[in-house]
C-alpha cells in the first residue's frame, strides 16, 4: 500500500504556488468583471505560471515516493536464499521498515536491480537528494542457452505510482536541468546453498554481500 505524501519543501512550495495561483487566477477574472483587461490579462498570466509551477513540483514529490534517500552505503534489505531444487530456490527479503517478501526463482543466481536518481545541486535545497528504489528480482543461469530457453522467473520490487520520474526522465529532456542523472545498477550473486545476503546500494550501485553465519544467526 502506498504511504501518503509526505511534506517536504518541494511538496510545500507545490502547495503554496497552487494557492497562489488560484488567489491570482480568481483576481483576474474580479479585474475582467470590472472591466480592467489588461491588469486581467497580467492576473491570469502570473496565476497560469504559478499553478504551472506548482503541478510541477507536486508531480516531482509525488514521483519521488517510494524512493528511499541514499546515504554513504544503505542496507535495502536482508536476503535469506534456500535451495529448492536444481537450478530452484526461493528468496526471502527482509526489509528495514519489517515488511517481508518471498519469491520462487529459477537459475543459478540471484539477480536484483535497482533505479537511481541523482538531482542537481541546487534541487538538494529543496528536499531533492540523490534516491533510490529497487525494481526487480530475478533468477540467473550461468549459462547462455539457458538463459535464453529454459523457465524464467522475475518479480517486481517497486511501488506503482501515478507518475514515475525515472521513466519520464529517459523520455523528456526538459528534466535534465533538474535530475543529474537516472540510472540503473544491477548485481547477482550465485545461490548454491542456504545463506543470508546483504543487500547494499551506494551512489556507485548495488552490492549483494554473503553475511556470516554467526551473525546471520544473531540477526534472525
Amino acid at each position: 500500500m502506498s504511504s501518503p505524501l509526505a511534506l517536504s519543501p518541494l511538496s510545500i512550495s507545490g502547495i503554496v504556488l497552487g494557492a497562489v495561483g488560484l488567489f491570482l487566477v480568481v483576481a483576474a477574472i474580479v479585474a475582467l468583471i470590472r472591466l480592467r483587461p489588461l491588469r486581467a490579462l497580467t492576473r491570469l498570466l502570473a496565476g497560469a505560471l504559478a499553478l504551472a509551477l506548482g503541478s510541477l513540483a507536486g508531480a516531482v514529490a509525488i514521483g519521488v515516493q517510494g524512493y528511499r534517500a541514499l546515504t554513504n552505503e544503505d542496507l535495502a534489505a536482508r536476503i535469506d536464499v534456500k535451495p529448492t531444487g536444481s537450478q530452484r530456490f526461493v528468496a526471502t527479503f527482509h526489509y528495514p521498515d519489517g515488511r517481508v517478501a518471498s519469491y520462487a526463482l529459477n537459475g543459478d543466481a540471484i539477480y536484483v536491480d535497482a533505479h537511481v536518481l541523482k538531482w542537481k545541486p541546487w534541487a538538494n535545497a529543496l528536499g531533492l537528494h540523490t534516491a533510490y528504489e529497487l525494481s526487480r528480482v530475478a533468477g540467473r543461469y550461468n549459462d547462455i542457452d539457458q538463459e535464453r530457453t529454459a523457465p524464467r522467473s522475475v518479480h517486481s520490487l517497486g511501488q506503482e505510482r501515478p507518475i514515475d520520474l525515472f521513466s519520464l526522465r529517459r523520455r523528456y529532456a526538459w528534466l535534465e536541468p533538474v535530475l543529474d542523472a537516472e540510472y540503473g545498477s544491477g548485481t547477482f550473486v550465485a545461490v548454491d546453498t542456504s545463506k543470508t545476503l546483504e543487500l547494499r546500494v551506494s551512489t556507485t550501485g548495488l552490492l549483494l554481500r554473503t553475511v556470516p553465519t554467526q551473525e546471520s544467526t544473531l540477526g534472525s
